[in-house]
Formats: C-alpha cells, structure tokens, sequence
C-alpha cells in the first residue's frame, strides 16, 4: 500500500517593517509586498488544497496572493505565532543563550522549548485533518526553526542564522502521518534582519 504523502509549504513571511513596535500587526514594506510575487509564482501550479498561518500580519499577508489566486480562505492558528518577545530578547548574545538552552528566555519572553510545544501542536493537528493533501504555512524565522529542530535535533543556532536574512522562505516538508519523510529548500529573498543588535552570523 502507497504512503499517503501530505506535503506542507512552510513560507517564512517577507521583509516586515523593523521599527514597527506592534509585533502582532508590524505590515511588510514596500520591498516585502512586492515580493510575495515570488511565493506565489512559485505556489501556482503546486495544488494547494489549504492555507494556514501565524495571526500576524506580516505573515497572513505573505501568502494573502497566493491563498486568493486558489479562491481560498486562509485559517489562522493562534500556537503558530511569532516567539513572544520580552524588552530585552534581541540584545546580542540572546540569540545565542536560547538555542544553547532551549529552556532559557528572557523576561516576559518564550524559550525555544515553548515556542517548539505550541507550534508542534498545531501542526500534528494540520497534519491530521489534511491527510494526502498540500498545505501551506505562513510562519517566522524562530517559529520555523523550532519545527525544524523538533525533526533535526541537530539544527541549532548556526541553522538559524543561516536563514535569518531569508524573507520570504520557502521550505517543502512531506509527511507519512506525522513522520517526516522528505526536506526540500525552494526559494528565498535576502533582505537584512534589523533587530536591534542582532546575533554575528560568523558564530
């Protein structure tokens, strides 16, 4: 009997407006809107069956396109949010101390682990409801990684960086069940992270 493949396009939401203080509602810019072309471009001809993403809004925005271009209607997922971010989570090191310890946050702030639970979660039930179809997923850079590492335990800080600059991110994960069995890397726009004192990349 054949695997009933469920494939999954993970989009990492293009450039947002940094100095934008509401995490929840931060828009894209100019430069992001246009290029969410890119995702659906890449997206039109994949069968998209669903649409799924973080509330916020540079996120639901990314694929906003792409979901209309399929007369579809895109459902939003409270545990795919963003990690929650205290006054102090992008000092430099911050970065760094978190994916050492996963456990590890600042005030106010979700760990690794935290933002790893609930986004889990919400996948393993996706996953659940849309057996054998394609799905998209518009996610974060840190919401993203968590997912990753759940599946590599080996990606680690290094990993993150590596695609902290990419907005927007494409990334295919194909499912049997719950179980990964397949990782594919798509396409990418590189436009600098600006949060304020961001982690060296050469770590």
């Amino acid at each position: 009997m054949c695997a009933q493949v469920t494939r999954v396009y993970f989009v990492r939401h293009a450039q947002p407006e940094h100095a934008w203080e509401d995490d929840r509602t931060r828009p894209l810019t100019d430069e992001g809107r246009r290029d969410t072309a890119i995702v659906l471009d890449f997206l039109k001809d994949k069968e998209i069956d669903a649409f799924y993403s973080s509330p916020y809004k540079r996120s639901f925005d990314t694929i906003a396109d792409t979901a209309g271009f399929y007369g579809k209607a895109i459902l939003t997922d409270e545990r795919l949010r963003e990690r929650e971010k205290g006054p102090d989570g992008n000092q430099y090191g911050m970065f760094e101390k978190r994916w050492a310890d996963h456990d590890f946050h600042e005030e106010n702030g979700e760990s690794i682990s935290m933002v790893q639970r609930r986004n889990i979660e919400a996948l393993t039930e996706i996953l659940l409801k849309n057996k054998g179809k394609n799905i998209v997923i518009a996610t974060h850079g840190t919401a993203l990684s968590t997912i990753l590492n759940y599946y590599h335990p080996v990606f680690g800080c290094k990993d993150f960086l590596r695609i902290i600059d990419w907005m927007p991110y494409v990334i295919e994960l194909d499912f049997d069940g719950d179980r990964l069995v397949a990782e594919t890397e798509h396409c990418y726009v590189e436009k600098e992270f600006k949060g304020s004192q961001r982690a060296d990349k050469s770590l």
